[in-house]
């Protein structure tokens, strides 16, 4: 399993930075591109990295933000065959208070080479993605003032647009997330049964202020993460300073994933 990541709000390498998300995955069987960035941004650093996103056989876009689907047409572009799957609620119009409008072009309902999914949709034995809609979340979540415009109205959104990407790899189970939306706990949680070998993607606790305020709420974060066997690359939506005081707590079980950084695992 090879996981590159292609755009991110950060770079070690001196490659491009926006705030958004797309990482490259490559299994035994397939060559994944899991969401796009907020532009076309994510094709220059692919190029610069030597990734032929041509080559890619399938598409994912995590949720309805345009910080992770922003990148389609580009990559609709360069690519002439590899379906892409987003969440049927990912069309929605979605906002970010004060009424920003931060959702994907509606457009792409009606592209042949978009697919929308339910709350579960298996590709084979190494792919599947799902949403846990229907799953109790014991855990907190915050909308963070993100809204969903439903039938004339604009109301709290739910996530629903939300999808995971769950990736089996020989013996290696491993877990891909935009944003974490509905938690990374409840998403954990919901996997507490057989644990991902591997989890990576955006947690979104940059909100969460690092002080006394906010510091019992990112401690229940690390004990409930270090309560599976799983280790974690976190990255976007995290926040860095999130991420360091994390850190502190998890240690070697978590790392930071930015623009250019890559994390291979081998499977038996």
């Amino acid at each position: 399993m090879r996981i590159v990541c292609l755009s991110e709000n950060t770079s070690r390498k001196n490659l491009l930075t926006e705030h958004g998300l797309s990482l490259y995955l490559e299994t035994k069987r397939h060559k994944i591109l899991f969401d796009v960035g907020q532009s076309g941004l994510f094709l220059r650093n692919a190029q610069a990295l030597g990734v032929d996103l041509s080559a890619v056989d399938l598409a994912v876009i995590s949720h309805g933000h345009s910080d992770h689907g922003g990148g389609l047409e580009a990559f609709l572009s360069i690519n002439d065959h590899a379906p892409v799957y987003m969440n049927e609620f990912a069309l929605e119009r979605h906002c970010a208070l004060p009424e920003r409008e931060i959702g994907l072009d509606p457009k792409f309902k009606d592209h042949p080479r978009i697919f929308l999914t339910g709350d579960e949709t298996t590709f084979d034995e190494e792919l599947m993605i799902f949403t846990g809609n229907h799953k109790p979340q014991p855990y907190p979540t915050d909308s963070h003032g993100f809204t969903v415009i439903r039938d004339g109205q604009m109301v709290r959104d739910d996530f629903h647009h939300e999808q995971y990407l769950l990736i089996k790899d020989g013996d290696k189970t491993y877990l891909i997330s935009g944003c974490s939306h509905k938690g990374i706990q409840n998403v954990m949680y919901w996997m507490r049964s057989c644990p991902p070998d591997m989890v990576v993607g955006g947690f979104h606790l940059s909100k969460v202020p690092v002080d006394e305020s906010g510091k019992p709420r990112l401690d229940d974060v690390a004990c409930t993460l270090l309560e599976y066997p799983s280790v974690y690359y976190t990255c976007h939506c995290t926040g860095i300073q999130q991420y360091q005081y994390l850190k502190t707590r998890m240690r070697g079980r978590l790392e930071y994933l930015s623009a250019g950084d890559e994390c291979q695992s081998t499977a038996k």
